[in-house]
């Protein structure tokens, strides 16, 4: 995985972005991989408990796909497209309620979505070299420094 990093976060050029709602998108086939980015997890501090939406769920952009309450702040995880919530990774969580604090990019996904529009998906979302400069920018605008919790 190629990335670009600033003050500690990390950017994978690979995935796309909600930059605004701080989500990173991995297609595979119809359906995508969505978690938090790295910028968000830091923000948000070490996680305490997800209240998760029930797969097979239709969403609408903006809308919460799962709640999130940790050290720092509770609110939702937004979809950034509409779709349908096919999967949760509840039982990672489960099982380590940090995984996303961690492993903000692998392990710790939170949903799978099929998009409605794959089209209209991929537009709403911008590269990972865009997210860099536009993250870059937010980073040093609000001296956020990005950490990962330690095993």
């Amino acid at each position: 995985m190629s990335e670009q990093s600033w003050f500690g976060c990390v950017v994978p050029e690979e995935l796309l972005y909600d930059v605004e709602n701080h989500v990173w998108v991995r297609f595979e086939g119809d359906e995508a991989v969505l978690g938090m980015t790295d910028v968000a997890q830091t923000m948000c501090g070490k996680f305490v408990q997800l209240s998760w939406k029930q797969p097979g769920r239709v969403v609408k952009r903006g809308k919460p796909l799962v709640v999130i309450e940790s050290a720092k702040w509770v609110g939702p995880f937004p979809s950034p497209f509409n779709g349908e919530l096919v999967a949760t990774n509840e039982s990672a969580f489960a099982a380590d309620i940090l995984v996303a604090n961690r492993d903000p990019y692998g392990a710790g996904w939170l949903v799978r979505v099929r998009p409605s529009n794959l089209d209209e998906a991929h537009e709403q979302l911008v590269g990972g070299a865009e997210a860099f400069d536009r993250y870059r920018s937010f980073i040093e605008e609000h001296e956020i420094r990005c950490f990962r919790c330690e095993e």
